[in-house]
């Protein structure tokens, strides 16, 4: 009942909390006080601590914890061509907390021609004897939350020839990861759960889109993404709430986007966050196919790092064979420990404590 192939029974979102060594290289490198090069050292030196200790309590994949990034998601959307980091009056607003007042707009033509993370994914996959596993946010998150007012009208006034780019420019990033290796690529995707979210709806509404038109865009771009994509490259999607130290951004289950997440996303398996109430219920997961889809349970939170009991997981995991068979089926934590450089409110120990659990509920339910 193990899997050989990601996703794995044991399995994690990919962020790591930045341990104080490197957070204290980055505050240095900011100040000017040390060069590039001795910041990549540093990186180097935690990643490949991360990787060792992913190893040693028996994950079967290893991340580089999104080590060399400050964002989740703005780091790789600046690595392509037409897009640009800036400036903003407001960061964005989580429940009680805001981020740095940064975001993303697209002011030439969104392609693809290199990219920084295609050596980071080249590092990873040199120091680790498991899989290396890359994540990078899905291409609908460049739109969603920004909106039509951060492309430019003048570069594109017609938002299908945006989305045309975008996609095509995924396709040659893709590609690109599986030519350097890669054979376990992620897409983080915060826009599925923000449109179960009827708030969420209306900000949208607010920026100028069209609500009811962006589940169709969001996965014609994924899966022209991923036209043409190797049979061993498996490819998942996180479908995210929102996770900036500790806290949220959307609420409500999956039910409005449910049929169409599964069904019309061309992916191999999906994160899915269930360590709260406001995941809602199993029931929209009816909706998924049988087959070999799988489907990656966030029963462990992310968000605090008191431990779960072990019993009440199995006790949850039984409940969503209910709609998904067990051998469809895999956990991790929720979302990542540390979606931005700041990262949850909990310690490393109770990280790794976390992790370590689920590999061995992953044993204890699937056999090892």
């Amino acid at each position: 009942m193990q899997r050989t192939a990601a996703p794995f029974r044991a399995d994690h979102v990919g962020s790591l909390l930045r341990p104080a060594a490197l957070k204290e290289a980055r505050a240095k490198h900011e100040r000017h006080e040390i060069a590039a090069d001795a910041l990549r050292a540093i990186e180097d030196r935690e990643i490949e601590k991360a990787i060792k200790k992913q190893e040693e309590i028996g994950l079967k994949l290893a991340t580089d914890g999104e080590f060399r990034r400050s964002w989740w998601q703005f780091d790789f959307f600046t690595g392509l061509d037409g897009v640009e980091l800036y400036q903003v009056g407001e960061g964005i607003v989580f429940h009680g907390v805001k981020t740095k007042a940064e975001s993303v707009r697209v002011i030439g033509r969104v392609a693809y021609s290199a990219h920084p993370h295609i050596d980071h994914f080249r590092f990873l996959k040199a120091h680790t004897r498991v899989v290396p596993k890359m994540t990078i946010p899905a291409p609908g998150v460049l739109h969603f939350r920004q909106g039509r007012r951060s492309i430019s009208r003048d570069v594109y006034p017609d938002l299908d020839a945006y989305f045309d780019d975008v996609a095509n420019a995924y396709r040659k990033a893709v590609h690109a990861f599986y030519d350097a290796g890669c054979r376990y690529l992620q897409l983080d995707d915060t826009t599925w759960s923000m449109m179960c979210d009827g708030r969420e709806l209306a900000h949208a509404r607010e920026r100028g889109d069209e609500p009811e038109k962006l589940p169709g865009a969001y996965a014609d771009m994924i899966n022209r993404a991923l036209e043409g994509k190797p049979a061993d490259l498996a490819v998942t999607m996180h479908s995210c709430r929102g996770n900036f130290r500790s806290t949220w951004i959307a609420e409500g289950g999956y039910e409005p986007m449910a049929d169409r997440m599964f069904n019309e996303v061309d992916v191999d398996g999906y994160f899915l966050e269930y360590d709260s109430d406001r995941a809602g219920g199993f029931e929209p997961l009816r909706f998924f196919p049988r087959g070999k889809k799988q489907l990656v349970l966030g029963l462990v939170t992310s968000k605090s790092g008191k431990l779960e009991n072990k019993d009440d997981i199995k006790r949850r995991i039984d409940e969503a064979t209910k709609y998904v068979a067990l051998d469809q089926l895999c956990l991790s934590p929720q979302c990542g420990f540390a979606s931005t450089e700041e990262g949850n409110v909990l310690s490393e120990d109770e990280q790794w404590a976390k992790l370590r659990m689920i590999v061995e509920l992953a044993d204890e339910v699937w056999g090892r």
